[in-house]
């Protein structure tokens, strides 16, 4: 018996072990640039707390339900808007049902520079500035609503000379960083945490001069039957990543 005990133990752990990694899997995502830090954040909890992984691609709304209808093979999409998403479900392309906002964004007119940003409005008007860094508004939808802000305050004519285009959020916000652009319309997420802004300053765009920015999270046909993927749209839905989405500037339904 003294033998054949140790090798029921081992063959038990052993079979404990394969049980737990055959159930956790791999979650392959499209995620829009703006939510790029909160969902590294949500990320690394998620891994912690389920046991699955998550491979995440990072880019402009546009180009990514470019690559998706073109064959990418993404399980999920967490858009910056809502209608990729919709057309999406309309083609037959995402599970029908799956479609929920997960994040509300902000816009807010930013400078690297810590005093340069006091009066939005009246900077924006003033014109004495270089360069106006905005997301390219065909593929963006951040730039689609700064573009929308600029009409409200009826500043397009004067400002569209001065207007630098990033191909994204990410870069445009590398525009405004790196001192290309003075001044630039970003994402609140990528410049504030923890409640606050944490680098330079920065004048948070009033929700009633541009469209709200819905943002929503689809699964794909692809992601239909893949638990990971499952599991991580019922974690975004949660107290713990609703709490980072916050955090990181956002509204909540």
């Amino acid at each position: 018996m003294s033998n054949i005990r140790p090798l029921i133990l081992t063959a038990g752990i052993l079979a404990t072990g394969g049980v737990g990694s055959a159930a956790a899997g791999e979650a392959q995502i499209a995620v829009a640039a703006n939510f790029a830090a909160p969902m590294k954040a949500i990320i690394d909890l998620f891994e912690a707390d389920t046991g699955h992984t998550v491979k995440a691609s990072y880019g402009s709304t546009g180009k990514l339900y470019a690559q998706i209808t073109n064959g990418a093979p993404f399980e999920a999409l967490l858009a910056a808007d809502q209608r990729r998403p919709e057309l999406l479900e309309e083609d037959g392309a995402a599970v029908d049902g799956s479609r929920f906002t997960y994040a509300i964004g902000a816009l807010v007119l930013w400078s690297a520079q810590a005093d340069t940003v006091q009066d939005g409005p009246a900077l924006l008007a003033s014109g004495t500035f270089n360069k106006l860094s905005i997301a390219n508004p065909k593929l963006a939808p951040y730039g689609e609503a700064s573009m929308q802000t600029l009409e409200a305050l009826d500043l397009t004519a004067a400002i569209t000379p001065k207007l630098v285009m990033g191909e994204n959020i990410a870069q445009t916000y590398q525009f405004v960083d790196t001192g290309n652009a003075d001044i630039g319309f970003v994402a609140l997420s990528q410049v504030m945490a923890g409640g606050e802004i944490t680098k330079g300053s920065g004048w948070i765009v009033p929700g009633e001069l541009h469209e709200p920015i819905r943002q929503d999270a689809v699964i794909l046909t692809r992601g239909k039957d893949d638990p990971a993927v499952t599991a991580l749209f019922d974690y975004l839905r949660g107290d713990q990543a609703q709490g980072v989405i916050r955090s990181f500037g956002y509204a909540t339904d």
